[in-house]
């Protein structure tokens, strides 16, 4: 790698993935000038929360943050990058800030659905979100969620815990799909009927308008509806690559990057939500869009921008908590791999599934066994391929070797 230090790094996203990126060239021992630039007016925090503590009101957004401020960095919140030359990044209030390294770390907002914008109709992405959508919930006491992900299921579980009438609508075939198999959607589907929570799927919405009790309507195409006082639309998140496209880097689904975090362009690299990394162990690429992701990233372009060397990728993985409950998932899992359960079992909500396409160990999803998790991380990462006649309750125990 280049050893050559810059003398000026502007970072743009001042989310966990840019916080951390200031914060590990300041801990490498870097002085040159650090500015950090975001549109948010808070001081970064933990984003996981925002479905979660957040919405319930059970912590505030200063309860929640990060970490405390970084030393000699030029903090500038509020504000919003508007374009970027070779040298300098153009921001709303009228100010340039040069640059020799950039990263973009802007991340990504939520999916919008076409003609679904009539009044009580939310998105929840940010701590600025969580207020209007909190109150709105009290007052009306009922909440429809579109969509059956992790954040809509949250916010389902969330808004229920607020006394909510609160009514799923998924598209898919089952809620949870993108990460977990039939079984597993299953019991987290029973799980929140447990809780007073009806989830539909298969629903396409096509129509959603306001009725005279003020109440909203939402249809599908199919003829089927279903009516409450406020709607959360939760259907995914599109990568904020438009300060990168404009200023012609390679683009997919989100900023495309080395393995060392560097764009098509030189002395600007990408992380996080907003980055899409190469996967060196199944091949491909693919954008991670957890909390552990930003924070392993933002390292690896710290590093990588100081000429340092930046280790492996990390398997990615993630959590969800629904009515109290803790998912922890890892790798790169879908609904169509194989899954065989090595501990417990789904039935009794606790349990560690692992993940195959063939005879590769992709993936792992689990309730109650954090530690299974972070092992068959490790093995995901070793691309050995699994002995399938080993695999078994327990196995993870097993003392002698598990893969070939």
């Amino acid at each position: 790698m280049n050893t050559r230090q810059p003398g000026r790094v502007v970072i743009v996203g001042t989310g966990a993935t840019g916080y951390t990126a200031a914060k590990v060239l300041r801990a490498e021992g870097f002085t040159g000038s650090v500015t950090l630039i975001g549109n948010e007016q808070e001081a970064t925090y933990r984003r996981p929360a925002v479905s979660k503590e957040l919405l319930l009101g059970t912590k505030s957004v200063d309860q929640v943050q990060l970490g405390a401020a970084i030393d000699s960095v030029d903090l500038r919140t509020g504000v919003t990058a508007t374009a970027v030359t070779d040298s300098a990044v153009q921001l709303d209030d009228g100010d340039q800030v040069p640059y020799d390294a950039l990263l973009l770390a802007t991340g990504s907002r939520a999916r919008q659905l076409d003609r679904l914008g009539s009044g009580h109709v939310f998105t929840l992405r940010s701590a600025a979100d969580v207020a209007p959508l909190h109150a709105d919930i009290l007052r009306t006491g009922s909440l429809l969620v579109i969509g059956g992900g992790l954040i809509g299921c949250e916010a389902a579980a969330a808004a229920r815990s607020l006394g909510a009438e609160v009514t799923v609508l998924e598209a898919a075939s089952t809620p949870l799909s993108r990460i977990a198999p039939a079984e597993i959607s299953q019991m987290y589907r029973d799980l929140h009927g447990d809780n007073g929570i009806t989830i539909h799927t298969d629903v396409s919405v096509t129509e959603l308008e306001k009725l005279p009790d003020g109440t909203l309507r939402a249809t599908a195409q199919d003829g089927r509806s279903w009516s409450a006082g406020t709607v959360l639309v939760s259907v995914g998140s599109v990568a904020n690559i438009e300060l990168g496209a404009d200023m012609g880097l390679e683009t997919a689904s989100g900023i495309l990057v080395d393995a060392e975090m560097r764009t098509s362009a030189a002395g600007i690299y990408a992380a996080g939500d907003v980055a899409e990394v190469p996967n060196t162990i199944l091949g491909g690429t693919y954008r991670s869009e957890h909390w552990n992701g930003a924070v392993d990233q933002a390292t690896r372009a710290a590093r990588s921008i100081l000429g340092l060397d930046v280790g492996d990728l990390d398997v990615p993985w993630g959590w969800s908590t629904q009515h109290g409950v803790n998912l922890q998932f890892a790798g790169w899992t879908s609904a169509d791999d194989e899954y065989v359960v090595v501990r417990g079992s789904i039935e009794d909500r606790r349990f560690t599934a692992c993940a195959l396409r063939g005879d590769s160990l992709v993936g792992a999803i689990g309730v109650g066994y954090p530690k299974d998790i972070r092992q068959i991380r490790s093995l995901i990462s070793s691309g050995d391929r699994v002995d399938r006649d080993l695999l078994g309750e327990d196995w993870l125990d097993q003392p002698h070797a598990v893969v070939r």
